[in-house]
């Protein structure tokens, strides 16, 4: 019975993850007690670090939630953090929180409008390159208003319900309007090579736009969760937040779209498909048919999320409110004039947000034990030792580095806490202050496209019912990123340097 009992707790142990996975878990939470009381609590501290951004580099194995928040219970059990200095540490970023829990979920139920913007993109636009440039460039816009996890989940929607049309005509069955597909095995034969080819248009053409959100959400204080941190510690509105990242962001967005363009011309790193005309006939006949369809009430829809639309940008632009309770907002005038009144179905708008937002309290439970412990002050020392001309540099390349292979978000929050207390102690000034910011911001924004670890909403993608159908893995997605990551950490670093220095 015994044994039973104990293969079963193993089982159930963060569930279908790889076994050595679990054991590395396991050995991490026995040898932290030990390390604390024979290396001490700083060393000890730093060990914790590493092993939380091992948690968030294995994603794809096993979400970061349960085996970070572990060793985040442990740390607070050990002493390394009270439970008090955790909590300060989640009140102190409430905006962040409010942000990702109202503003995720209003702009759910605005999908609708969204979906029907990228569809007509989709099929009006013949030219490859043209609309590859307006996916990026459109995915920036709404990111850098709106955020950059929601129209990622726009795109999967567009992807997933664009391939599940065609497979079907392909399997030689009707056309219904859920996302199911048939396995390939049902595929005829004469339909095989345009399916291949369309899954390469649609995985380049998903990557242009998952970019363009990065591009997009480095701009303002709400493309990401932690542009509003740094905008709260810095204390900038939604448009002087724009102004003072102006400088880096307006010419990595130019070189992005640029990179775009030629990715697509020179057809490298897998980019330049074209959509087949067979499948585009597909696609034109069902995007009329839905046309058709179209009731007075689905345009009344599209109406008044296109007027919600326009007061959450003139809100944010006058920053009427924190950003979560203009959310809130928008969440209330969507489902009160669109008549979603039933508690589960307001529900499922927190879905996609509410576990990101259980990860970032987790994030701050491992930033309240980096303070309690003074675990960077040695590094941040050593950067403010340096000459003030390469400090912003040199902050935004060991935040890029660390945003690879780790969470922009944890990372940002890090540093930006660190440099805050530097301005309060009186060792930087104001306008030096505001230049690490924008190097901190940028620093985790632009070089994290690398890998699906660093942005939220590429792994969100990666773990998404699309990646598998468009043959999109982890490490394609890593090629397929490459010269973006290259161009935009470049053009990020020259621009500090230059503008911000």
């Amino acid at each position: 019975m015994a044994q039973t009992l104990t293969q079963a707790f193993g089982k159930n142990f963060l569930g279908q993850a790889p076994q050595w996975y679990k054991n590395a878990i396991l050995l991490f939470l026995v040898i932290n007690p030990v390390l604390l009381y024979t290396i001490g609590p700083f060393a000890t501290g730093w060990v914790l670090i590493a092993e939380f951004i091992f948690t968030l580099a294995m994603a794809l194995k096993c979400y970061p939630l349960q085996p970070g928040g572990l060793l985040a219970l442990e740390a607070v059990l050990l002493g390394m953090a009270s439970s008090n200095a955790v909590y300060k540490e989640v009140i102190a970023n409430f905006d962040v929180i409010l942000l990702l829990m109202f503003m995720v979920a209003g702009i759910y139920f605005m999908k609708n409008l969204l979906l029907f913007v990228f569809t007509r993109i989709l099929i009006s636009v013949r030219s490859k390159v043209l609309l590859s440039l307006l996916f990026s460039l459109v995915s920036a816009l709404l990111s850098a208003f709106l955020d950059a996890l929601t129209v990622t989940a726009v795109l999967i929607s567009v992807g997933v319900g664009f391939y599940s049309v065609y497979h079907k005509v392909a399997s030689g069955k009707k056309v219904h309007h859920d996302h199911d597909h048939a396995d390939d095995e049902t595929v005829h034969e004469y339909h095989r090579e345009d399916l291949d080819q369309f899954r390469k248009f649609l995985r380049s053409l998903i990557m242009h736009g998952a970019v363009g959100t990065a591009l997009g959400g480095v701009c303002t204080l709400v493309g990401e969760p932690q542009n509003l941190l740094i905008a709260e510690k810095a204390g900038w509105n939604f448009i002087e937040f724009f102004l003072v990242m102006a400088p880096v962001t307006m010419p990595v967005l130019v070189s992005g779209l640029i990179t775009c363009f030629l990715l697509e011309k020179t057809r490298i790193f897998g980019y330049g498909s074209l959509i087949p005309e067979n499948v585009r006939s597909v696609l034109e006949d069902f995007a009329q048919e839905q046309q058709e369809k179209m009731t007075t009430r689905d345009k009344a829809e599209l109406i008044i999320q296109a007027t919600a639309a326009i007061i959450l940008v003139i809100s944010l632009a006058l920053h009427i409110a924190a950003v979560g309770l203009i959310g809130l907002m928008i969440i209330v005038l969507l489902t009160a004039f669109n008549g979603v009144i039933e508690e589960h179905q307001v529900g499922h708008a927190f879905e996609e947000a509410l576990p990101f937002t259980a990860l970032l309290v987790v994030f701050f439970t491992i930033v309240a034990v980096i303070h309690e412990q003074h675990l960077f002050s040695p590094i941040t020392l050593w950067v403010l030792s340096l000459d003030t001309s390469v400090q912003a540099p040199v902050l935004f390349a060991a935040n890029g580095v660390l945003s690879m292979i780790s969470d922009n978000v944890f990372v940002a929050t890090v540093y930006i806490n660190e440099v805050k207390a530097a301005l309060d102690n009186g060792q930087i000034s104001r306008q030096h202050f505001e230049n690490l910011a924008v190097a901190i911001n940028t620093g985790t924004n632009l070089p994290s496209v690398a890998t699906p670890n660093g942005q939220a909403a590429f792994l969100f993608l990666l773990t998404s019912a699309l990646a598998p159908l468009i043959r999109l893995s982890y490490g394609r997605m890593v090629i397929m990123a490459l010269p973006y990551t290259i161009v935009l950490s470049s053009v990020g670093c020259a621009a500090v340097i230059t503008f911000i220095n």
